[in-house]
């Protein structure tokens, strides 16, 4: 089969497509023939040494939708997608022609949805779902989501507001926001034109109750000062070297929360569950596919050489 593999870090340039042996399942697995293949960051930041599970050689990608070729009756042939529990980092990932997962890992893609946008799900929703989830969102509270028209802002977006939440999205200028996208937040903070906190503190006197802080870096500080008494912040992103400094004695008297959340922990059952909580609103159309853009295999590793893709890019293996 075709497959892009690296076997040393560091640099893309090791990353490449190669000729490789098709895996082949152990009891208690399927043998998925790959139709299409998310490529997130986390995949590029793994060829390039980030990772530090990550064992060699290797084939990225953690995001896929295709069809079982070996399987138990019960599986054979059906459309599904999924992602998790190290693929791409400690077991041969998705951008390949064929993937090897368990059984109990598998969801079903609905026939309303193609094999590119079931590959485009995966890292986005288990990401926004978890980070809800963990912040412990409730109806009629607010919620500050910071880039919150990137993928895994828009899907908590779409999340929050789903619980009776009321949404406050972070741009860096309105400009950014379509008209698809202004109906993700009940109010967008310009920050072009205001600081974060002094526009939450402007929509939300008291401040928020939870913060999904998807940027980092110099916006951790003022989410945490837009945090109302006793409330919670979920942090996903920390760019540079990752080091931030903030009040300790204002962070307790406030009683504040903060939780750390790695998708790259979920296991396979735990996404199976995730993803199989938010199909039915993504098939229905109440929760909105990720944008993506169609990169045949050929292009792979172009695609992640990109450095500002406009969307995310979804590898069709077939291509």
């Amino acid at each position: 089969m075709r497959a892009l593999q690296f076997d040393r870090t560091g640099d893309l340039a090791y990353l490449e497509l190669r000729d490789v042996a098709t895996p082949a399942p152990k009891p208690g697995e399927v043998l998925i023939r790959v139709e299409a293949a998310a490529l997130n960051p986390s995949d590029v930041k793994n060829v390039q040494g980030a990772m530090h599970q990550t064992t060699l050689p290797r084939i990225p990608g953690r995001d896929y939708a295709g069809v079982i070729v070996e399987g138990s009756a019960e599986w054979k042939d059906k459309r599904v997608f999924g992602s998790g529990d190290g693929l791409g980092f400690t077991r041969d990932g998705s951008h390949a022609e064929f993937l090897v997962v368990p059984e109990n890992s598998l969801v079903e893609l609905p026939l309303s949805l193609s094999f590119e946008q079931g590959a485009s799900i995966g890292v986005t929703y288990l990401t926004a779902w978890s980070a809800v989830q963990i912040g412990a969102l409730r109806a009629g509270e607010t919620i500050l989501i910071t880039g919150a028209t990137g993928s895994v802002g828009s899907a908590a977006a779409q999340i929050a507001r789903s619980k009776g939440a009321r949404v406050l999205g972070t741009v860096r200028t309105m400009a950014e926001v379509t008209d698809v996208d202004r109906e993700l937040a009940d109010i967008w903070i310009d920050l072009s034109n205001t600081t974060l906190d002094g526009g939450v503190l402007a929509a939300a006197e008291r401040g928020v109750e939870m913060v999904l802080d998807v940027v980092g870096g110099p916006l951790f500080v003022p989410c945490l000062k837009s945090l109302a008494h006793g409330g919670r912040q979920v942090a996903i992103a920390s760019p540079g070297d990752g080091q931030v400094t903030f009040n300790l004695r204002d962070f307790y008297h406030r009683e504040a929360r903060l939780f750390g959340l790695d998708s790259l922990a979920l296991g396979f059952e735990d996404c199976r569950e995730i993803l199989a909580a938010v199909v039915p609103s993504i098939a229905s159309g109440a929760f909105r596919v990720p944008e993506f853009d169609v990169v045949p295999l050929a292009g792979a590793l172009a695609a992640y050489k990109d450095t500002k893709p406009r969307k995310k890019p979804v590898i069709q293996m077939r291509g």
